[in-house]
């Protein structure tokens, strides 16, 4: 039905440097923890979802950060311990497909027209990549599946966390329209705010 068109998953960690801080920190699972500085200089490079309830965000000091959430942990960071789990989720990722176009630790991009699997559709992918992650890692992380990487991407964050979202070409003109112009991939704050 959707012939000629690529089929585009991406794949985004939830909440990664704070999740694997929990996976390898028991006694921290289900608690409001910050990864980075807590101090008056301190910034939260990522927070768990247990401590965004509380309106914690990355790029946040860490005294603003305290005071909203005042049980919130602190974990300093350990570039090397996201480092080894990324090169292993990408590892997984190599397993179904050569294109691949990471963004950084814990996102990227796979082209999975044609796939290692010789799988058509790409929401089974998807869904296979996340399950592989969840069981190997520890980790989870979310999926977008559209035929470009704009839609996929957007996509991707639409059910966070540890879910996915699929845009098919039929609906792409319909969900753009719809789509608040802070959505979009590289408009930040001030920029919406002037469109």
């Amino acid at each position: 039905m959707y012939e000629g068109y690529r089929k585009i998953i991406h794949i985004d960690m939830d909440a990664f440097y704070a999740s694997v801080e929990q996976r390898d920190h028991p006694e921290w699972r289900g608690k409001a923890i910050a990864v980075g500085g807590g101090g008056r200089r301190g910034v939260v490079t990522t927070a768990s979802y247990e401590a965004r309830k509380f309106g914690v965000r990355s790029a946040m000091p860490g005294f603003k950060a305290i005071k909203l959430c005042p049980h919130l942990i602190f974990a300093p960071l350990r570039f090397d311990a996201y480092k080894a789990a990324s090169q292993h989720i990408r590892s997984i990722f190599r397993r179904y497909t050569d294109l691949i176009e990471p963004l950084s630790f814990d996102e990227a991009f796979l082209d999975v027209t044609e796939n290692k699997m010789e799988e058509p559709v790409a929401t089974i992918l998807a869904n296979q990549i996340r399950a592989d992650v969840k069981r190997e890692t520890g980790l989870t992380c979310s999926a977008g599946v559209s035929y470009c990487k704009f839609l996929a991407k957007v996509a991707s964050d639409m059910n966070k966390p540890d879910g996915i979202t699929i845009i098919k070409p039929s609906q792409a003109e319909r969900f753009i329209e719809r789509l608040p112009i802070r959505k979009f991939f590289g408009i930040g704050k001030v920029t919406a705010r002037k469109m």
